[in-house]
């Protein structure tokens, strides 16, 4: 990296789109991971969609006892 950089022809927000998503990476201990994977495999499902369904009704339990 340089020492300082000219920011002087910058342009404020030129990239800046307020609709953008954001995804989030989620790290899984190597363990849960497999057991995941397997379960989904046996499932024939993608990883990310079994864990969406977990998380969600983690959520609706947790809601559900409020």
């Amino acid at each position: 990296m340089k020492k300082g950089y000219d920011f002087r022809g910058g342009e404020r927000g030129k990239f800046f789109r307020p609709d953008a998503s954001l995804r989030i990476p989620i790290y899984l201990d190597a363990d849960v991971q497999r057991y995941l994977s397997e379960r989904a495999a046996d499932k024939g499902v993608p990883l990310g969609e079994m864990v969406n369904r977990l998380l969600e009704r983690e959520i609706q339990i947790i809601e559900s006892v409020k």
